[in-house]
């Protein structure tokens, strides 16, 4: 009978090895959506800036509450993820029935969850680009040293750059998710808050 040890030891570093190849094509495609991701959300920051911050939307509530619509120059402060909201919510002022509350609340939370599922995705690569780095560090460097054990210097090199690589891949990718997840919560929030106002005023006073 052999040495069982000598067997788990094999088995590990079969399965370990057998990773290195899933941790480094999933870091070739996260930073591939990383990319595209980083186009909407270069789009989306440039429309913000453009939006105009210097109408306050509270000294409008009395109109927005006694017209039901957001006046032109409420409109234009804010993004267009708001204003598609506070049409559906128009609508459906416009079409009240007994259950209009209930409908208004399955409207707010529907945008809510999509908020903060556009924040999700980068928060999980927040932990997973630096995680598979890891991996993608650790799973080759085994190898390498197997290979300096032998003197197959060149194996040892190729291990060495690949260790190396991954994990800057990794780091990068963590980073920037960190950058735009900070950036898209502040973004989520203040979005959210709005909603939550608006949909207050419009509603205040409407029957159930």
């Amino acid at each position: 009978m052999g040495n069982p040890l000598a067997l788990f030891q094999a088995i590990i570093y079969a399965i370990s090895s057998s990773l290195l190849y899933p941790v480094m094509a999933l870091l070739i495609v996260l930073v591939v959506w990383m990319v595209v991701f980083a186009g909407g959300f270069f789009a989306e920051w440039i429309a913000r800036l453009r939006l105009k911050r210097n109408v306050d939307i509270t000294q409008y509530l009395s109109q927005i509450q006694r017209e039901k619509e957001l006046p032109e120059n409420v409109k234009i402060h804010l993004p267009l993820r708001v204003r598609i909201y506070v049409e559906k919510l128009i609508s459906l002022l416009q079409n009240k029935d007994d259950f209009f509350h209930e409908k208004v609340e399955v409207l707010i939370q529907e945008k809510e969850m999509k908020l903060t599922k556009e924040v999700d995705r980068t928060r999980l690569i927040v932990r997973i680009g630096p995680s598979l780095g890891l991996m993608g560090t650790l799973i080759p460097m085994g190898t390498g040293l197997a290979a300096l054990g032998q003197g197959d210097m060149a194996l040892m090199t190729s291990s060495l750059i690949i260790a190396f690589t991954t994990t800057v891949v990794g780091l990068a990718l963590g980073i920037l998710a960190y950058f735009f997840t900070t950036i898209k919560g502040r973004w989520a929030q203040e979005d959210i808050r709005n909603i939550e106002l608006i949909t207050e005023v419009m509603t205040r006073g409407a029957e159930k």
